[in-house]
């Protein structure tokens, strides 16, 4: 059995068995649902192993060649993404058993496979059709897992989503014609070869079917100015879908940087810095609404999504330089900020269950207040990019990529700029829930101000997000091996011929 299917095939055979077979028996759906995403976790971990060797590995679908057939494509890249999609899956399955998320709505488990297949379907296939079929998986599974559990703030927020990706997919569609007809393929490494071969002067729809691609790719990763629908639709998701929505933006830089190298390079004449010119200054001004919507924000979720929005700003300032040195340090940001925003979102729904409202103003004080404390504090230097945990050691190799004359200006401002602001605001919000909650008595709220006493969390309900801070903490400790892989996987793929040669090539099949 070819193995780089897997991640693929797994969750596509267990969603429709948990859908149907055990949707009235949520203790079964639960037990297939954990096991099946720790079998993924496990599969997703010997295929890191496998491609931390430098090779590209290929599975053709049916044994038809590329580019006439559907490839799925193993690289470091492609690896590195799916292992962290795995990780991060594990983790919010067990939060969403152990809070009871998951027996709020019906359907819960099926439409979470469903997502990590169209997750890992995104980041292993080798065609651009094939990925815009894998964003309709997502878009349909991650809109059902939005309005999980209902209600009328969660159903607007969803609508938003789906009507702002749906006219990112109308323009995904538009893209993809466009290219066909320039270069009669959507295969990523023949669209590589072919475009490499047009001269600039003829390379207009090219170049259109480029920018729009980078459109709906900035929608998938919340740039500026396509980011508006995040903050919202973040806000009033579940927290566990929320936490794994930590991924779904990494989707969309991950398509820029696959694209950006392989399709688009820096020696591909008719669209040589077509995506950085406009990606840079993107990026800058996605900081800085991040940055101020942390600071301003009045309610726990939204000040999380904002958080998410600043995060991206910061990966993409690295991403639009496209050189490996940049790439290198957007990569590891990418894992960190992955997990940070994910611990944030699960230690939020854990405050929030026992405020009884995210809204950061003093009420009593809560059962635990002590340890959502330090938990809250946890996720917050994460997510600043303060020490000891590995967002300030991202930051660092972020602002050491970017050292260039013409960028070290504004790519440092915004990012310490950016850092302070969420600093700030991080800060009046854990003071608000955890400092000057202890001052106020309940006597002095009115009654419908006083939530219902809550018990005790329980320890699974705090393991998931004690396990994403720890992962952080690792993440830092073995940051030179980390880098070191990231290294290579970065090289890899600003060597071209390498992943077109694997794809295209008359070798076996991997």
């Amino acid at each position: 059995m070819n193995w780089i299917i897997a991640p693929v095939l797994l969750p596509a055979l267990l969603a429709p068995m948990i859908g149907y077979v055990m949707r009235h028996d949520i203790t079964l759906a639960r037990i297939a649902s954990v096991a099946g995403t720790l079998l993924l976790a496990a599969i997703a971990t010997g295929l890191l192993i496998s491609a931390s060797g430098g090779e590209t590995e290929v599975y053709y679908l049916g044994d038809w060649a590329a580019p006439f057939g559907i490839v799925l494509v193993l690289d470091r890249l492609s690896a590195l993404m799916v292992f962290i999609t795995s990780i991060l899956a594990v983790i919010v399955v067990i939060h969403a058993v152990a809070t009871g998320w998951d027996n709020r709505g019906r359907h819960f488990h099926a439409l979470f496979q469903f997502q990590l297949m169209g997750i890992c379907g995104a980041f292993l296939t080798g065609d651009a059709f094939n990925l815009f079929v894998f964003f309709e998986v997502l878009l349909i599974a991650s809109y059902g897992l939005m309005i999980h559990s209902g209600g009328k703030e969660r159903l607007q927020a969803g609508l938003q989503y789906v009507v702002m990706n749906l006219a990112g997919s109308t323009l995904f569609l538009f893209a993809l014609g466009t290219l066909y007809a320039s270069v009669g393929t959507l295969n990523i490494a023949d669209l590589a070869m072919r475009i490499a071969e047009i001269p600039p002067e003829e390379a207009g729809l090219v170049r259109v079917a480029g920018m729009l691609l980078l459109i709906v790719f900035a929608i998938k990763a919340a740039i500026f100015p396509l980011q508006f629908w995040l903050p919202a639709s973040y806000a009033n998701a579940p927290a566990p879908v929320a936490a794994l929505f930590a991924i779904m933006t990494k989707v969309g830089a991950y398509a820029i940087i696959r694209f950006g190298t392989v399709i688009f390079g820096s020696d591909t004449a008719a669209t040589e810095g077509m995506i950085g010119e406009w990606l840079f200054p993107a990026a800058i001004v996605t900081i800085a609404i991040g940055a101020i919507g942390v600071l301003g924000a009045r309610r726990l979720m939204p000040l999380a999504g904002f958080s998410v929005i600043g995060s991206m700003g910061t990966l993409m300032v690295a991403v639009a330089v496209f050189t490996p040195q940049a790439t290198t340090a957007a990569l590891y940001y990418l894992v960190h900020s992955t997990f940070a925003a994910a611990a944030l979102f699960l230690v939020a729904d854990l405050v929030i269950t026992r405020r009884g409202s995210d809204n950061l103003l003093a009420m009593p004080v809560t059962v635990q207040n002590g340890l959502f404390a330090a938990l809250f504090f946890g996720a917050a230097i994460a997510v600043a990019g303060m020490p000891p945990l590995s967002g300030f050691l991202g930051k660092l190799l972020v602002l050491d990529s970017l050292r260039q004359p013409e960028l070290i200006g504004w790519a440092w401002t915004a990012v310490l700029a950016g850092s302070l602001l969420t600093i700030v605001g991080f800060a009046r919000a854990g003071s608000m829930l955890f400092w000057k909650s202890t001052a106020v008595a309940a006597e002095d709220l009115p009654e419908e101000g006083t939530p219902e006493p809550m018990p005790t969390a329980r320890p699974m309900e705090i393991a998931p997000a004690i396990t994403a801070l720890v992962l952080l903490g690792l993440l830092s400790v073995l940051a030179g091996p980390v880098v070191t892989y990231m290294e290579g996987t970065s090289m890899q793929m600003f060597d071209r011929s390498e992943y077109i040669g694997a794809v295209l090539g008359t070798g076996e099949e991997g």
